[in-house]
């Protein structure tokens, strides 16, 4: 098996075939269960993706998302559609992915955040992610909305979990 390619872009760098290949692989990857919002959730930011000559075989991205804790805002490296080809997990590419992905937050961001799914998890806590112990919602034009569904999900680099600011100093 050969070295993949390793590529990282900002959204704007991707060609519309590139954008529409990442699409169709998150799809693929997330079995059916990757639609628009989560597309358009991924959009926006630095892309990572390893590739060999059959095509992706893997990607995450990094965006940019206002968090706001204990009435201060913070510039959060949020990241979304990470995932590997179903042939080629366990090899050690989303452990790839990360490194670059986290080498992008730890170097432009407050923290880092993402929203693991169960499949997920193990490989962020492994990295040392760990679980947000505080509320989580969402501001919408009528305000904040709470996600209860997301608690116990939601994973951050960077800060002791639950509490800001950020640990580290810049």
């Amino acid at each position: 098996m050969t070295e993949p390619l390793w590529h990282t872009a900002h959204t704007c760098r991707l060609t519309p075939a590139a954008r529409e290949e990442i699409r169709a692989f998150l799809r693929t990857a997330f079995e059916g269960d990757f639609g628009d919002e989560d597309w358009d959730h991924a959009l926006g930011g630095i892309h990572v993706c390893a590739r060999d000559g059959s095509g992706l075989l893997a990607h995450g991205s990094v965006v940019q998302r206002r968090a706001m804790h204990a009435h201060r805002s913070y510039r959060v490296g949020y990241v979304e559609g990470v995932a590997v080809r179903a042939g080629r997990r366990r090899e050690g590419l989303g452990g790839r992915v990360m490194t670059e992905v986290e080498r992008v937050v730890d170097g432009a961001y407050a923290f880092g955040a993402l929203s693991a799914s169960s499949a997920g998890a193990a490989l962020y806590a492994g990295r040392g992610w760990e679980v947000w112990q505080g509320g989580i919602g969402v501001m919408r034009p009528g305000g904040v909305e709470p996600l209860p569904e997301e608690e116990g999900g939601m994973y951050v680099r960077g800060v002791v979990a639950g509490r800001c600011p950020p640990r580290r100093s810049r």
